[in-house]
């Protein structure tokens, strides 16, 4: 495929999976196992596009958090994104430079983890729903919120937003727009600074010389839209749906790979 179109088409990849729960690092590895293969710097970069959408959207209220720290209530919440933050970030440097983790390059454990995943999603769902509708944040849910994205990170496929929300609908914010917001909070933080760690390691390396920055931008560009108009249609269909269909549609397509892997299509 050209080129151009594989840049476009990476980034509108990016763009719809990095919040939506179906796994952004998963999609990538499947769009990349048939396309060209592309950098870790390339990756970093149009993972950057889709935060910094998700940021605008999310402004007013990381402005009203930021201005308001002097309300109790406010700094209570403020307090809970920075513990989850914290404990991803302790936990991520361990696993990263201390256990040398690395991505796998296989697509069995993406296949696994979307189905697995998309099963759990129903089974949350329909725990969550039997729940009274709760929108308060408390301390367990931030430590498990926490936890959960060091979970997705580990294995791909999982999907940090999957995680996140499920985790937080299940420890007791089982109010579906509550439990979203704080799950979107905290990895604006999480992914900026993952970013920017993967950035000063290709630095290091001399890999930045070497990147072919207008397909990094040409990409990055159109995750940055992409991303601002899927979660721009998500945080409007939650208020009335469930994410049934999005655990269907992970189901699906773990298990069409896994078909493809054994039969040797992929």
């Amino acid at each position: 495929m050209n080129t151009f179109l594989t840049d476009i088409l990476l980034g509108v990849i990016e763009g719809i999976t990095e919040f939506l729960p179906i796994s952004s690092t998963g999609h990538l590895l499947i769009a990349e196992h048939w396309l060209a293969p592309r950098s870790e710097l390339f990756n970093v970069v149009i993972q950057a596009g889709a935060i910094l959408a998700v940021t605008a959207i999310y402004w007013p209220r990381i402005w009203q958090l930021l201005t308001g720290w002097r309300e109790p209530a406010q700094r209570d919440y403020l307090l809970k994104l920075f513990v989850a933050f914290l404990i991803t970030s302790a936990l991520g440097f361990i696993v990263v430079s201390v256990l040398k983790f690395k991505l796998p390059e296989a697509l069995a454990p993406v296949a696994w983890a979307l189905l697995i995943g998309g099963v759990w999603m129903l089974i949350a769902e329909r725990l969550a729903a039997d729940q009274p509708d709760r929108q308060t944040i408390t301390w367990r849910v931030a430590i498990l919120v926490g936890l959960a994205q060091i979970v997705a990170g580990i294995f791909p496929g999982t999907s940090r937003s999957a995680a996140t929300i499920f985790v937080a609908m299940l420890a007791g914010t089982s109010n579906r727009a509550a439990a979203t917001e704080f799950a979107f909070l905290v990895g604006i933080p999480t992914m900026y600074a993952a970013s920017a760690y993967e950035l000063l390691k290709c630095y290091k390396a001399g890999a930045l010389a070497s990147e072919n920055w207008s397909s990094v931008g040409i990409a990055f560009v159109v995750s940055t839209i992409t991303a601002f108009i899927a979660v721009k249609w998500l945080l409007g269909y939650i208020r009335s749906h469930r994410f049934t269909a999005f655990a269907i549609y992970r189901i699906v397509l773990g298990a069409v790979l896994l078909i493809a892997l054994a039969t040797g299509v992929a």
